[in-house]
């Protein structure tokens, strides 16, 4: 295997040529996590990869099948309502980090924190679904721009201590509701060497080719950890060796697949880019500027064969969605007429006229 040719097999592994037919909650499940701040572009993340439509994935959401909740790095992320709790348990405390010293700011030290966490479980419980502002108001924190940021880390400190998650929508508003109330707790729990290894195993089997440092940057963990992980569980996986460099994957991974043309309008934060450290793979570095920014901000994506050739926009209009599209290099109209096609998927998605600007 060469560098170029690990973005294919990355395109079998994070399943984009849809070989088997899945629901969205196992799309979900097979990465682990799916990141999830954006929640119509994760949405398409999942719908990508399945045949489902925007409502079909919504309603998973809304029926706590698949989970949307702060877990692994201090973002949003969907999860399968399978593995909430046991990576909650493996995660939580080392994104706990980031929110209790941006409480500690506002005057929340553990105690106060876990007194918010109390009130907050009086007003959600019996299935009683609030938005942020709703809790906020309850808890009388008033509205403003510096609020906002304590708001914020009072329902992510109640998300890693598994009191809360998404509940359902509010129209277009994103509501909390109590956990255990969607989700029952299971009766055993994971050590961390177990859930580690689980995250681990997961991770390579739905990503790879990938390096331990790629492992790192999205699980969050430190080099170190992971490395000793990777030893533990190297058995059950298989790796090959470029340049140097150790690539992991699972062991039904077959380098045998046969390759084929393809085109993928991708989503912004989509697992082909963010999910690893580097993203030579996927791009040319004199590309990634455009793609994605250095604070972390992903653009939507045009992937041709495994590589990024462009990006793109879409306007949610009244009666249609415009899209709106930016190559790299300079295109043929009668190339873009065959990348154009593939914008189907994502109108069979929406149940909406697409407009190509």
């Amino acid at each position: 295997m060469t560098h170029s040719e690990i973005s294919h097999h990355r395109l079998v592994a994070q399943k984009l040529y849809k070989t088997n037919s899945c629901t969205p909650q196992e799309v979900v499940r097979h990465f682990g996590a799916m990141q999830a701040q954006d929640y119509a572009m994760a949405k398409w993340a999942v719908g990508s990869r399945c045949d489902a439509s925007e409502k079909e994935i919504e309603e998973a959401v809304n029926s706590a099948k698949i989970i949307r909740t702060h877990i692994l790095r201090p973002t949003w992320h969907f999860v399968s309502s399978e593995d909430i709790y046991w990576m909650l348990d493996l995660s939580a405390p080392q994104v706990k980090r980031f929110t209790a010293s941006a409480a500690k700011k506002f005057g929340y030290d553990a105690k106060k924190l876990d007194q918010t966490n109390s009130k907050i479980e009086k007003l959600l419980a019996g299935n009683n679904h609030l938005t942020r502002d709703e809790i906020m108001q309850e808890l009388n924190i008033k509205k403003t721009s510096v609020a906002d940021f304590l708001s914020a880390a009072l329902m992510m400190n109640a998300e890693l201590d598994g009191l809360v998650c998404n509940g359902k929508m509010k129209g277009k508003q994103i509501t909390y509701a109590l956990l255990e109330e969607r989700v029952a707790r299971p009766k055993t729990k994971l050590t961390k060497e177990e859930g580690l290894a689980k995250l681990a195993k997961r991770y390579f089997e739905s990503h790879g080719p990938a390096t331990i440092t790629d492992f790192s940057w999205w699980s969050g963990f430190p080099p170190t950890i992971c490395s000793k992980i990777i030893n533990a569980i190297k058995l059950q996986l298989n790796s090959i060796e470029i340049d140097g460099q150790i690539y992991w994957f699972g062991t039904d991974c077959s380098f045998e697949n046969d390759f084929r043309e393809s085109v993928h309008f991708l989503p912004a934060f989509d697992k082909i880019l963010i999910s690893y450290k580097t993203r030579e793979a996927s791009m040319q570095p004199e590309h990634q500027s455009k793609a994605f920014t250095n604070n972390g901000i992903f653009k939507p994506i045009i992937l041709e064969n495994g590589k990024v050739i462009g990006i793109w926009k879409r306007t949610v209009k009244k009666d249609h969605v415009k899209v709106e599209t930016h190559f790299f290099n300079a295109i043929e109209n009668s190339k873009k007429e065959i990348l154009f096609d593939e914008i189907k998927a994502f109108e069979k998605y929406l149940g909406t006229k697409i407009v190509i600007e």
